[in-house]
């Protein structure tokens, strides 16, 4: 079923709207998945905070016209599946975590912060730990002076104390 042109003009505010606020988009072709497969794919990309959508290609392009996304209109042909986020990491590990388990999704490319990415850069990208451990693990480091000084005093109070008695 067509959509008319008021349709049309709504999805792409609407895709232009998550564009905007986008740092990171994946396109990955979707031929021969079951329903069933892409419906779990869009519980875990919603889960995640990340806009995932079927498009036809024609409305894509005009919604990332003139963006920092606008290169990846060269690779917007076939069935895609667009997945927008605004983290930078979101995008990129939904579509290749469920790649991993589809061999039938395919990433085709990803761009990021402007820059192209093809389907390896991509994959590293998603391989980058999410914002949340990466503070985590930098918390973590600063903390070891700290706690190893403070094992170090309490090893010598507990030296002198056994000294005293």
């Amino acid at each position: 079923m067509s959509l008319n042109l008021n349709d049309k003009k709504a999805v792409v505010a609407e895709v232009s709207a998550q564009v905007a606020l986008a740092q990171t988009i994946v396109l990955a072709e979707y031929r021969g998945i079951q329903v069933s497969h892409l419906t779990q794919l869009r519980a875990k990309a919603r889960a995640q905070g990340v806009y995932l959508r079927v498009l036809k290609n024609t409305l894509a392009r005009r919604a990332v016209e003139g963006t920092a996304f606008a290169s990846l209109a060269t690779d917007m042909t076939g069935p895609l599946i667009y997945s927008i986020s605004p983290d930078a990491v979101a995008a990129a590990k939904v579509i290749s975590d469920f790649a991993k388990t589809n061999d039938k999704l395919v990433i085709k490319a990803g761009n990021f912060a402007g820059k192209s990415l093809d389907k390896a850069a991509v994959s590293a990208l998603a391989s980058i730990p999410s914002r949340e451990v990466l503070i985590s693990q930098l918390l973590g480091i600063m903390l070891a002076p700290v706690s190893g000084f403070a094992r170090g005093l309490a090893a010598l109070a507990a030296k002198k104390e056994a000294e005293a008695a």
